[in-house]
């Protein structure tokens, strides 16, 4: 896929970041070690052979040296509610794409907020959230949909085997708990709501193997910021499975480890997505593993696709609006299969 361009990552030596740059030198780009820690940097450098860049996001030159000559940018670290901002400047800046993957539920509110006109005004495309929590669920709904201009719910369930959270998903939890004092948060009506009664517990029926799960109800996810920026559907709800949900609220839940060559850890996902609109109902199921490992293919392809020019929109916008999304699941087989669910 690639032609030998410069894509920055931002957060490189992190859990999610190290696999972002191994996918995108398979597909042929040159990854642009960027991050905070200058000895971590070095030391992937050291192990990778590819270039260094440190940079801070509290330092606006340093992150320009960062990003010269970079087709695009990758930001992989956490929490986004402090990196975001600072490098979407020096995307724009720089006049390059940048992509996230945040699952910080406020930190794509203020992107999309923030940086909607700059960036259309700009020509260039600032894409959050393109990973596991945020781009996926966005892409399952829009190809579900189909040709559906308005639907009234939109449902995704995820059923992972297990989550053991990296320090950033900790880190980035807390940050999100912090911003909206402790309470919870649903997409209804048509807009954000906090809560603070206690989300519900209800089953769900997913395919074999996992079949009738508990499921924490309005266990809220970036979804619920991508997939209405551009789909007219008032009430968007994302579910967990209990056993899952357990592990991540666990404090001494460790962080995942490597069963693979590949370094992905032993955890599988099957994300089962329902659109609903009057009596009708479309449905589909995806399947994988690794969470944090599926997000490479996923921000990688789209890396691939805003560089070749195949995208459908400018400015701020979400994997579901700015490309087409049936084709862009097609192409991350083998790593998620996506199959229609009557």
């Amino acid at each position: 896929m690639g032609t030998g361009q410069r894509v920055a990552v931002f957060g490189a030596y992190g859990h999610t970041g190290r696999f972002v740059v191994t996918e995108l030198g398979e597909r042929g780009f040159l990854p642009v070690l960027s991050g905070r820690d200058a000895v971590r940097l070095k030391a992937l450098a050291h192990e990778t052979g590819w270039e260094a860049r440190p940079a801070s996001v509290d330092d606006p030159a340093a992150l320009d040296r960062a990003l010269a000559g970079a087709a695009a940018v990758i930001n992989c670290a956490g929490p986004f509610n402090t990196t975001a901002a600072p490098v979407i400047e020096a995307a724009l800046r720089a006049r390059i794409p940048y992509l996230d993957v945040a699952a910080e539920i406020e930190a794509n509110v203020d992107t999309f907020a923030r940086f909607a006109d700059r960036a259309r005004e700009a020509g260039t495309l600032v894409v959050p959230a393109m990973a596991f929590f945020g781009g996926l669920g966005d892409l399952l709904v829009t190809a579900v949909a189909q040709d559906w201009a308005t639907a009234d719910e939109a449902h995704i369930a995820y059923g992972l085997s297990s989550w053991h959270p990296t320090a950033g998903t900790r880190t980035a939890g807390a940050v999100s708990r912090q911003r909206r004092d402790g309470r919870r948060v649903r997409y209804a009506g048509g807009r954000l709501e906090y809560r603070d009664d206690a989300s519900p517990i209800l089953e769900w029926s997913f395919p074999e193997p996992l079949g009738k799960r508990s499921v924490i109800g309005e266990f809220t996810m970036a979804d619920v910021v991508t997939v209405p920026s551009h789909l007219s559907i008032p009430d968007v709800r994302t579910y967990m499975t209990v056993e899952a949900a357990r592990d991540i609220a666990a404090p001494d839940t460790p962080a995942p480890a490597a069963a693979d060559e590949q370094g992905r850890s032993d955890q599988t996902f099957l994300v089962d997505v329902v659109v609903r609109s009057g009596d009708a109902e479309r449905r589909a199921v995806a399947r994988g593993r690794d969470i944090y490992a599926v997000t490479a293919p996923l921000v990688v392809e789209a890396v691939g696709r805003v560089l070749t020019g195949r995208t459908e929109a400018v400015g701020v916008v979400s994997a579901g609006e700015v490309f087409d999304a049936p084709d862009f699941l097609r192409a991350l087989s083998p790593h998620i299969t996506v199959e229609p669910r009557p």
